[in-house]
């Protein structure tokens, strides 16, 4: 290689990497920035409060509603070091959903992506509505998102260089994923599938010491989950029937369909929030079966040749080249990469679709496993051309992320489904401003957390409605009650009404989808308080 030749190599990579760093900057900004922004969803509200309570000494008991231990643990030793609070609470999500990037960018490394794929696809991770979104979550999925690329790295990994280490960094990622959430199965089935259609077809070949490779990580994976669900050896019964449970309960949720949609539910988040990432994936898919298509041809080509006049040529050497093109079709080669990425990527992203739209609990969080694929797919022979493009329609998902993420005030999105309102921001603060508090409802989550801090006895719960005499006897300044099970008026007591939380509503807009659409115009659901504030 040339001295001009070697710095012109130098500089192109410099350029890259420069540039994929700056997308992963980009991709902090947005899920650091202004990170406590929006006060806790309902489940961020739960989740952060049972850490807190592991923290003060309360412990931990696996419960499938609430999903695995990994969460608790983290978020727990992160408000021990750092305090806890609703910043605190987002931190490590935020972290996990910036470092995908990195982890594209051991996928170039290792050869299954190029320069132009690798760059896109950091792209969308690192502005995607739905990324950015639940990366400032207190929710588990983004958990699983980073170890089901973690388990894709260290998998690749190891089927390239053969390495124990890569092995037992795959038996980390299954065991903390499964520690995290109860559909990390799927991700295990599709992973574990495509591999084994891989060795029936021959395309890869395992390294000399895959069985105790398969050993070693599988004591990895197994110790952890033991370690994380018994609670550390405090529950071991957890260990017994604690999987069972967890599918008796998820069956029973998809049997009950409790949060219900349409199978096409996920489709028409992706067209709402990720249309740049559904079109390119969708001319992705295109692309790979019209490609398909035209490469395998080794009988048509005989055909032709004969048909045409082979010139003299031997049928001997007609049938090498139709061989040629088979092997070439057929064998897992570093030339062809790229192409088995690509062809793994489709086949997850189809599944993926499959399970999340046969699943009767349709909620937003879910649709990141069905993103994640399909980024991949989207980029794939990403020329040019179709990298400008690429980079054009960001502008589309940029704008949606500013709004769903960083606008602060209720926003009627069905990314933000049981959202606690902006207005209970003003509970807060009479809760603060009195001395005396009385709660007369059973629905008073967010309430626990955002009042860990008060003195003891502030905070009454009743749990329900009581008499007017027991308020009067309680020197109440503050009463907060559901609005349905209320009270009229109370003597000595202004009423106001305010949102405790709020949730999108599909039937408002489904007839007007295109409307709702560019105006976003919808009417939310809402769960409302009333709040008596003493005035004599």
């Amino acid at each position: 290689m040339s001295a001009a030749r070697f710095i012109q190599t130098i500089q192109e990579k410099v350029r890259f990497e420069w540039l994929l760093l700056l997308v992963f900057v980009i991709s902090l900004v947005l899920r650091f920035y202004l990170l406590d922004l929006k006060l806790f969803h309902h489940d961020e509200a739960v989740h952060a409060w049972f850490s807190y309570r592991l923290l003060t000494g309360c412990g931990y008991l696996y419960d499938p509603v609430f999903h695995g231990p990994f969460l608790y643990y983290t978020t727990a030793a992160m408000f021990r070091v750092f305090g806890d609070s609703d910043l605190i609470g987002r931190v490590l999500p935020a972290l996990l959903g910036a470092l995908i990037i990195p982890l594209i960018y051991l996928i170039h490394r290792l050869g299954y992506l190029d320069k132009r794929q690798t760059f896109v696809a950091s792209l969308f991770v690192a502005v995607s509505p739905d990324m950015v979104y639940f990366s400032r979550f207190l929710r588990n999925d983004i958990f699983i998102l980073f170890f089901t690329l973690l388990l894709l790295v260290s998998l690749l990994s190891y089927l390239e260089y053969g390495k124990l280490r890569y092995a037992l960094i795959a038996g980390l990622a299954v065991g903390l994923g499964m520690s995290s959430k109860e559909n990390m199965p799927f991700v295990l089935v599709i992973f574990g599938s495509y591999l084994f259609y891989l060795l029936w077809r021959r395309r890869i070949t395992l390294p000399p010491a895959w069985r105790r490779d398969i050993l070693a990580a599988a004591f990895i994976a197994i110790g952890l989950m033991a370690l994380l669900y018994s609670s550390f050896g405090a529950h071991p019964e957890v260990l017994a029937d604690g999987w069972l449970r967890a599918i008796e309960h998820w069956t029973a949720m998809h049997r009950e369909q409790r949060l219900a949609g349409p199978w096409y539910s996920y489709i028409l988040l992706l067209l709402l929030y990720e249309l740049p990432i559904f079109i390119l994936g969708s001319v992705g898919v295109a692309q790979y079966v019209t490609l398909r298509r035209r490469d395998f041809r080794p009988l048509s080509y005989l055909r032709s040749k004969i048909g045409s006049g082979a010139q003299g040529m031997a049928v001997h050497d007609l049938v090498v080249r139709c061989n040629e093109q088979l092997r070439a079709r057929f064998a897992f080669t570093p030339r062809d990469k790229r192409e088995e990425f690509a062809s793994f990527c489709i086949y997850w992203t189809i599944l993926s679709l499959a399970v999340y739209a046969y699943l009767g609990e349709k909620v937003p969080w879910l649709l990141l496993h069905q993103l994640m694929p399909m980024i991949f797919v989207a980029v794939y022979r990403m020329t040019t051309k179709k990298m400008i493009i690429a980079v054009i329609a960001s502008l589309f998902l940029i704008a949606c992320t500013w709004h769903v993420a960083f606008v602060p005030a209720d926003v009627n999105e069905p990314i933000v489904q049981v959202q606690n309102s902006e207005e209970f921001r003003d509970v807060l603060a009479l809760i603060d401003a009195s001395d005396h508090v009385a709660v007369v409802s059973a629905k008073c989550w967010p309430l626990p957390w955002y009042c860990r801090g008060s003195a003891p006895g502030k905070l009454v719960y009743y749990g329900g409605r009581v008499s007017e005499a027991t308020l009067a006897s309680g020197d109440f300044d503050l009463v907060i009650a559901h609005d349905q099970e209320s009270y009229p008026e109370l003597e000595g007591f202004s009423k106001r009404t305010c949102r405790l939380s709020y949730w999108f509503s599909y039937h408002d807009i489904r007839d007007r989808f295109m409307e709702y659409y560019f105006l976003r115009d919808g009417r939310s659901g809402s769960v409302n308080i009333d709040l008596f504030i003493r005035t004599a």
